[in-house]
């Protein structure tokens, strides 16, 4: 209501009348009226002054780019209302977006035939006062066809950065970070790992001989622990896309060990996060007052997170994304709902959003040269949008490989993911699955007696028997652990059923993923906490009373399974049967099961005894693998097998014969 509403009523009695302008005139003079107008006031005030721009993503871009158009995200008070200029050869701004928050730019930039340099941004206001920021645009190491990323010839060694090596202890604590503790003996709180810790210990990997590493997140996690013993220190709560978290380290000191690790032949595989970001990011944590008075979260846009103020829980549910008969609740739940309190889920559908996303994986392959992604939560994310994501990469980078996390224990589902896939009706242009349903039947099948039928390695054989939904299982995933689930080992050491573990993964048709620290048998369950099962590396902190890095410091049974697994992994490597070699494996029969791989000639036999007992290979089962030849090498102790009578098998044996 306003003084001529309340005036225009010319049958309205004179004393309301008077009462209503005395009403009016009271609410004018009232606090909540005076704040409303020095509000107004400052807002004028701020858009009178100079553009004040405090940040601009990326931080920079390079030139002769596939895609030649480039959003720059720029933040500062009330930038919204700033015109903007650019005077570079060859870059024009196609369009500004103004988002809902007064507080965000996009600038829509075309650098088609841009050369390098320094483009100089122009910021102005109304009254002419102006703002200039230089952007760099950098020239590229290498086309993006020469990078090639990892596939069925590595092996991925993942672990957490926080828990295997504390290199510099100075930044365990960074003054001015929302978490300031750092207590090794909190199995939820930042342990002091850092990127200075990994790169100390580069020769490790090396000599246990996997070839490429996948760090969980390095990106700045800066949210303080929840009731002191909760923290970030697992990284999937990202505060800045592109800024390492200081606690690890540097932009340029993981670029640095980047180089160094490809300079020892090893490949680096970046954890990523499309679907949400953390609750402490600056689109989620600052806050505005409206036009009303209100303090509202100052998001960029009303559609940037879904189910805004964590309305919507996911139901960890991920079915409904490809079951044909979904209904809109089920779907909304799995894919708009976020995925705990403390991460906001990004709204994919949200064209800036995703543009946002893609650009930022594009910068830290360019930047650092990392030489893969592993996307986790993948199928939370709008399908749609993450396919255009994939299809964004594979154009720039053909040779290149993303791996999504899709964790259905089916098959059928995550066959559905990967690219040029006939079981579904959007291509997701996704290279590399992970397979959730190897590693579901493995769990059940390493404490079972293989029987006649459903049993022990029965379960492995019904798995691979349905690798015809794949369009390449050679680019599948394969792992028998991770950070998410119990250590195979459980609260065990017997070694026994975990050398079979990995005399099945290294040799079947699957891009093999170990868990750190398994080689020397570190184990744990969740029964109480995850970090149970992301306990630290002993001997990678300062005060450690053993190093396990060392043969020295391991016990003989340690060294034993180090020795086992570097010998396998070693013989792995190159080797051209297990690259390109076709895959035939047999029904498990009288409890053993036998898998093999065959390329020009060359045969490599997998063979395990599924019983807790002696057992032996009936040769002539076999005869159509084995042929003529008479002899082979078993791989894990160099003794050679006599193929012409039954081979011997002892309780639970692997065998890797090669001929």
């Amino acid at each position: 209501m306003n003084l001529k509403e309340i005036t225009n009523y010319p049958n309205l009695p004179l004393f309301q009348k008077g009462w209503k302008i005395l009403l009016f005139l009271l609410l004018l003079s009232s606090p909540m009226t005076a704040h409303n107008s020095t509000a107004s006031s400052k807002k004028a005030n701020n858009r009178t002054a100079a553009p004040n721009v405090t940040r601009i993503d990326p931080t920079n871009w390079y030139a002769d780019m596939q895609d030649p158009t480039l959003q720059l995200m720029v933040y500062g008070k009330d930038i919204k209302f700033a015109d903007v200029s650019v005077d570079y050869p060859n870059v024009k701004i196609d369009s500004l977006v103004r988002l809902d928050s007064p507080n965000y730019l996009l600038i829509y930039l075309n650098l088609k035939g841009a050369k390098p340099g320094d483009i100089v941004l122009t910021f102005s206001n109304k009254n002419g006062k102006k703002t200039t920021q230089k952007f760099q645009l950098k020239a590229r190491e290498m086309a993006g066809a020469e990078r090639k990323g990892f596939d069925i010839s590595d092996v991925l060694y993942m672990l957490m950065p926080d828990r295997f090596a504390n290199g510099n202890p100075k930044n365990d604590i960074i003054k001015g970070m929302e978490d300031q503790l750092c207590n090794r003996n909190e199995p939820s709180l930042r342990h002091g790992g850092d990127l200075e810790g990994l790169r100390q210990h580069l020769d490790y990997f090396t000599d246990l001989g996997v070839t490429a590493l996948w760090f969980t997140p390095v990106l700045e996690n800066d949210r303080p622990a929840d009731d002191g013993k909760y923290s970030t220190y697992h990284g999937y709560a990202t505060t800045d896309y592109y800024r390492v978290d200081p606690r690890f380290g540097t932009n340029e000191e993981y670029k640095a060990l980047i180089d160094e690790c490809h300079k020892k032949g090893l490949k680096v595989v970046m954890d990523m996060i499309f679907n949400h970001c953390g609750d402490y990011h600056p689109w989620a944590k600052g806050t505005r007052i409206d036009e009303n008075g209100k303090t509202i979260k100052d998001y960029p846009s009303k559609d940037w997170f879904n189910s805004p103020n964590y309305g919507l829980q996911t139901s960890y549910k991920l079915t409904p994304v490809l079951d044909p008969y979904a209904s809109k609740v089920d779907m909304a739940e799995t894919v708009d709902g976020w995925f705990v309190s403390s991460m906001p889920d990004l709204n994919q559908r949200n064209p800036h959003v995703i543009k946002y996303l893609i650009q930022n994986s594009i910068w830290w392959i360019e930047t650092v040269g990392i030489d893969g992604i592993r996307m986790d939560t993948y199928p939370y994310a709008d399908r749609k949008a993450m396919a255009e994501w994939m299809k964004v990469l594979d154009k720039e980078y053909p040779n290149f490989n993303t791996v999504g996390e899709t964790w259905v224990t089916e098959p059928a589902y995550t066959a559905a993911w990967q690219k040029d896939s006939k079981l579904s009706d959007i291509n997701s242009y996704l290279k590399t699955v992970m397979d959730f349903a190897f590693f579901d039947r493995l769990s059940q099948a390493k404490n079972e007696e293989t029987d006649d039928w459903w049993k022990g390695w029965n379960r492995i054989y019904n798995s691979l028997c349905y690798d015809y939904l794949y369009t390449d299982p050679s680019s599948v995933m394969a792992f028998i652990e991770n950070h998410d689930t119990d250590r195979f080992l459980g609260n065990s050491k017997d070694s026994t059923t975990l050398k079979q573990a990995y005399a099945l993964l290294l040799t079947m048709k699957r891009i093999p993923q170990l868990y750190y620290g398994t080689e020397i048998l570190m184990n744990g369950t969740k029964e109480k906490t995850d970090g149970n099962v992301r306990q630290d590396f002993p001997g990678g902190f300062p005060g450690d009373k053993v190093n396990k890095f060392t043969r020295e410091g391991r016990t003989k049974a340690e060294n034993t399974m180090f020795d086992w697994t570097s010998r396998l992994l070693h013989w792995r490597q190159n080797n051209d049967v297990i690259i390109n070699g076709s895959q035939t494996q047999f029904i498990p029969h009288h409890g053993v099961y036998v898998l093999a791989r065959q390329h020009n000639g060359k045969t490599v036999l997998t063979i395990l005894n599924g019983k807790k007992a002696d057992n032996q290979v009936d040769v002539a089962r076999y005869a159509e693998v084995i042929g003529s030849h008479t002899t082979a090498t078993d791989v894990l102790t160099g003794a050679t097998i006599d193929l012409t009578k039954n081979i011997p098998l002892g309780q639970r044996q692997a065998m890797v014969l090669s001929f």
